[in-house]
């Protein structure tokens, strides 16, 4: 786990998060169809955490101080495949079968057959839950983990969000440390026309959380915010990533609410790979 970053660090980084979005667009692209937008827009973050800021260990996923990261929006899964195999913890090779019969790599993330998934999800609201009773947990035992926990800007518009969000900050949960996804796009439309979310900022402030914004495109910016939220005491925190939907290969950046789930032909790949050299 890596407190400070030096030039290294960061192109260490900024390479792995090109790796995980060619790793997911392929896996993506082998089946033919995937929520490849929201996955996308996380590449970045993604990579932060799993090659800097989180305490994991590839050859042992179930460490018993091990940082957690539950992905609340659990369609996102094929982007934490993509990171998962990236670091080791199972051959690249397997993204192969994404959501094919007898899978370890369902569509949506489960705990019971993926290495390296710390909760099931994909019932939007629910993980975040989750998150926050591990967090509880994880307090409980003193091991001194940090519980990471990534939600959708559509997803916030669901009400157990907010429950979750008012009983952390009560509970004074200093160890767990959440992003929203803020790509502004979900399955129906933009989330300002189907349930504007608009002033996340102030919603979170107002619940009692250590709040930042940030673009969640900068490593730089990534990293230096979860230092600095490691560092709060008595509030759990709360980083707001200003993200693009698709971000990264263009075409599907353009395709806007419809890159949601969207179809990947093989020329599409190939496109789709050297955008990404």
């Amino acid at each position: 786990m890596t407190t400070n970053l030096d030039i290294l660090d960061i192109n260490n980084i900024i390479n792995a998060s090109k790796e995980i979005r060619k790793l997911t667009v392929e896996c993506i692209a082998h089946l033919g169809v995937g929520h490849i937008g929201g996955c996308l827009s996380i590449a970045d973050l993604l990579a932060v955490l799993y090659y800097s800021a989180m305490n994991i260990d590839p050859k042992d996923p179930n460490k018993i101080d091990r940082d957690r990261l539950i992905v609340s929006k659990g369609h996102a899964g094929p982007a934490v495949y993509a990171a998962l195999a990236s670091r080791g913890y199972f051959d690249k090779s397997e993204l192969k079968t994404l959501n094919k019969i007898n899978t370890n790599l369902p569509s949506h993330c489960d705990m019971n057959k993926t290495p390296g998934i710390d909760m099931t999800t994909g019932s939007l609201g629910q993980g975040f839950s989750c998150a926050v009773g591990i967090a509880i947990a994880s307090k409980l035992k003193q091991d001194g983990a940090y519980i990471f926990s990534i939600i959708g800007d559509g997803e916030s518009q669901e009400g157990q969000i907010w429950e979750a969000a008012m009983y952390s900050a009560h509970k004074k949960l200093d160890n767990l440390i959440a992003f929203t996804d803020n790509n502004k796009f979900q399955i129906d439309g933009e989330t300002r026309e189907v349930n504007s979310v608009d002033n996340l900022f102030d919603k979170w402030l107002s619940f009692g959380w250590d709040v930042h914004q940030i673009d969640g495109h900068n490593i730089l910016q990534i990293f230096e915010t979860v230092n600095k939220a490691k560092k709060t005491k008595n509030q759990p925190s709360m980083i707001i990533l200003d993200t693009i939907k698709g971000k990264g290969i263009s075409f599907v950046e353009n395709a806007g609410v419809s890159n949601h789930n969207m179809k990947i032909s093989q020329e599409q790949l190939e496109i789709a790979l050297k955008e990404l050299i």
